[in-house]
């Protein structure tokens, strides 16, 4: 009895792990759609006891605690309004989210780095005007040479991307998962097929 019951116990919290929630800002939008705003369940149920979200939606699932027993909650809407940033950092994975995590010469989806258009050794910057994501094959090609020295072009000129922008591009790349819960929420303003 007491080994079953520490067998169970032990299992349940990796178990609980596969129940995230979806979260939503007040105005029903995820905060993020790459990578997905998700909290684990256990953040989840706390923001609810705090008064910080309401629930939109539950798992078929339960968790216990000796006085009571609460339904996972898979998706959640803040209370508050969070502002979205309107300023994208100029990182390594926007840049890459950008240019939709291809070749911006070849268009492959291979193993990607990330090239100077006007390369540094000829006076380039490192900027999002300047740099694409380029896959090795194509980045060892074009070397220091200029695109026309390389006789190389690309599929669209490199700029700063809209914090809007960058979000619409992330849905374009779903997580391996989406809860059925999740569904309304995240694709609510996509076209309708005829």
């Amino acid at each position: 009895m007491i080994g079953d019951f520490r067998t169970e116990f032990v299992r349940q919290p990796s178990a609980m792990r596969a129940h995230p929630a979806l979260v939503l800002n007040a105005d029903y939008r995820p905060l993020s759609y790459y990578p997905l705003s998700l909290w684990p369940w256990q953040e989840a149920i706390k923001a609810v006891f705090l008064d910080r979200v309401d629930i939109v939606a539950e798992y078929d699932d339960y968790v216990h605690s000796p006085s009571c027993k609460i339904r996972i909650p898979s998706v959640v809407v803040l209370k508050d309004y969070v502002k979205p940033q309107k300023r994208v950092a100029f990182t390594r994975f926007n840049l890459f989210l950008r240019d939709e995590f291809c070749c911006q010469y070849c268009g492959s989806r291979g193993e990607l780095t990330f090239d100077h258009v006007i390369p540094r050794a000829r006076g380039g910057v490192t900027s999002w005007e300047n740099i694409v994501a380029a896959c090795v094959p194509c980045n060892l090609k074009k070397g220091s040479k200029s695109l026309k020295q390389a006789r190389m072009s690309l599929r669209k000129p490199p700029r700063a991307p809209g914090a809007e922008e960058l979000r619409n591009i992330g849905r374009k790349f779903p997580p391996g998962h989406l809860h059925e819960s999740w569904m309304d929420y995240l694709y609510w303003d996509a076209e309708l097929d005829m």
